[in-house]
């Protein structure tokens, strides 16, 4: 009688064999390498931003054993993702699976090559919800958690769905204790951005912010309870330049309002990079709006 359990671990094992051509080494760190995921037949690949802590001499591992030289083509710190490239025309790109196919409880593998050989750890996944910022402002497309064990030198590495596509790239850098997975769109726009402009240009004002309560008195004019304190002010930057001062409070980006740091980021995106936005703010007991070319960071 065929043993079904037999039957599923061979297949899973040779899941992982048909993918092992698309997992490579990254050698870009002075402790242990982690791993990375190839984005194109052309050389490029894409792994985690914080295992890449040197711009040159970085080595990537290829599955057929070799070591070559590799490049840094960019970075976003913000989504931790980075891009490589490597001289070679003839490597296997991994293929993506659809973000929305994933449901929790669904099986996945963290797959990684830290070292010469394929290493990996499997789970299920654990929770799934809708686009979020992190810490740091990146846009991540939807939440993607596991509980796939994410040992040493698994960063940068594909989280497998049952099928063998790459369901996002493993990081452990972004919230700490949490197996997160990128998601490819997420992945996608930022790639197809570093290729063409070597980085990901962000909006930024030049200020130091924290969050306070406003005046009772002021609080219907200013729509809400809270807004920005302004603790600091970058010299040179856009905010000084418009006038902004040390202790005015933001209260609205072009209408927007702003009640924490979060509500600052989401609103300072790569498409306000360079562009002129209006800020309300309260100085003295009194509203203020002043005009600001948003800066690119």
């Amino acid at each position: 009688m065929p043993n079904a359990l037999v039957d599923f671990s061979n297949a899973l094992a040779a899941m992982l064999e048909a993918v092992s051509p698309s997992v490579v080494r990254v050698e870009a760190r002075r402790r242990l390498p982690a791993s990375g995921i190839v984005w194109s037949a052309s050389g490029h690949i894409v792994t985690a931003n914080h295992i890449v802590q040197i711009d040159e001499n970085i080595q990537v591992g290829l599955s057929d054993g070799q070591t070559v030289a590799a490049s840094l083509v960019g970075r976003d710190p913000a989504t931790d993702l980075a891009v490589l490239h490597v001289e070679r025309q003839d490597l296997a790109p991994v293929t993506w699976a659809e973000t929305d196919d994933l449901r929790v409880g669904h099986l996945v593998m963290a797959v990684a090559r830290p070292g010469r050989s394929l290493q990996t750890t499997s789970g299920v996944v654990s929770a799934l919800g809708g686009p979020w910022r992190t810490g740091a402002g990146g846009q991540i497309d939807r939440y993607i958690q596991t509980d796939t064990a994410m040992y040493p030198g698994f960063s940068g590495g594909p989280l497998v769905t049952a099928d063998g596509r790459a369901a996002g790239l493993n990081t452990s850098a972004i919230v700490r204790g949490v197996g997160l997975a990128l998601p490819p769109d997420t992945i996608r726009r930022a790639v197809e951005t570093i290729l063409e402009h070597g980085r990901i240009p962000r909006g930024y004002l030049g200020v130091g912010v924290q969050p306070v309560r406003i005046a009772p008195s002021l609080q219907d004019e200013a729509g809400g309870e809270t807004g920005l304190m302004i603790m600091s002010v970058e010299a040179g930057g856009p905010a000084e330049a418009a006038g902004v001062l040390q202790g005015d409070i933001l209260v609205s980006v072009d209408g927007n309002a702003v009640r924490d740091v979060d509500d600052l980021h989401s609103l300072l995106t790569s498409e306000m990079a360079g562009a002129q936005a209006t800020l309300r703010l309260i100085r003295s007991s009194q509203f203020l709006d002043l005009p600001v070319t948003v800066g690119s960071r």
